[in-house]
């Protein structure tokens, strides 16, 4: 006879109990973690920008005042990133024969040339202290402006005689990665692709600081660009850098979708397993008194060729 007990019920948390169910869960609890986290740093770029924005803000209040360059820096000494758009103040004497056009760089739009000239310094602050170890004074690479010719005119390429007081903020030595053949440049100081530390000291004699300024004035004055001189370049900003990257944000979003879809996935399993168990039941019970046909033991469901009574 068959067994007319109904099918036993499991609930949820019996199913979720079992090892088999709490070690899947474990595994997936942990994947929506990493998802979690993953999710939080989209989120962290997403305001990046908008971070360093007003880090950059806080920089130029705190470096609204030059100081000077020995008190931040000295020379052959690892540059700080923090430094970057820092105003400084360095005395020294310019070194004409030194100068070089940085090809490839762009004001404006307009694809032209920076003029760098070395900068032997007499004074950082430190009357000396910083390179007393070192083989004698150091010298700065200094930005002096941008022009758009190779072959500028005296008055862009004319320096100040004698010392003089510069301003400058600063900006980290180049790499050398883009370093190659440049042409000669007849008429105008010789060419170089990079501002890099590294090949400017096998150019310029004596020891050198790892980072060069740009020019924001001197004392004397520098020729202005309405009189031919080379023009000031901008100190760089952060443009949108108030808004939040929407793209990053939206990942966010996509990371913590998944991480809640594996914790549903479970549920799911949990739920098909109590689905499952029921059928299996029900199976079990229709199928009591059918599993031989009226006693004949030797004589299974099927047996004989497809179409053609049994024997």
């Amino acid at each position: 006879m068959p067994d007319a007990r109904p099918p036993v019920r499991r609930s949820f948390w019996a199913v979720a109990r079992q090892p088999r169910m709490l070690a899947i869960l474990f595994l997936l609890l942990l994947a929506a973690a990493v998802c979690g986290r993953l999710g939080v740093w989209q989120i962290d770029r997403a305001y990046e920008r908008a971070n360093l924005a007003a880090e950059q803000e806080a920089a130029e209040a705190a470096a609204a005042a030059p100081v000077e360059l020995g008190e931040v820096l000295a020379p052959q000494s690892p540059f700080p990133g923090e430094l970057v758009g820092h105003e400084v103040a360095v005395t020294g004497t310019y070194e004409p024969d030194g100068q070089l056009l940085v090809a490839g760089r762009s004001l404006d739009g307009v694809e032209g040339y920076l003029v760098l000239t070395p900068l032997r310094v007499s004074e950082d602050g430190t009357h000396g202290a910083s390179w007393a170890s070192l083989s004698g004074a150091p010298v700065l690479p200094v930005v002096r402006g941008w022009v758009d010719s190779a072959t500028p005119g005296a008055e862009a390429l004319a320096v100040p005689a004698g010392e003089v007081q510069v301003h400058g903020w600063l900006q980290a030595s180049e790499s050398t990665s883009r370093t190659g053949e440049v042409p000669p440049n007849p008429g105008g100081p010789p060419l170089t692709q990079d501002i890099a530390s590294s090949a400017l000291a096998n150019t310029w004699d004596g020891p050198i600081y790892t980072a060069y300024a740009v020019l924001t004035s001197s004392d004397p004055a520098p020729v202005p660009a309405e009189e031919g001189g080379p023009a000031l370049l901008p100190r760089p900003v952060l443009d949108g850098g108030t808004s939040v990257d929407l793209q990053n944000f939206f990942y966010a979003l996509q990371w913590w979708v998944f991480g809640l879809f594996a914790v549903a996935l479970w549920v799911r399993l949990v739920r098909d397993e109590m689905a499952g168990g029921r059928r299996t039941s029900r199976r079990r019970d229709r199928g009591g008194g059918r599993g031989h046909r009226a006693g004949r033991d030797d004589d299974p469901i099927g047996s004989g060729i497809a179409g053609l009574p049994s024997p």
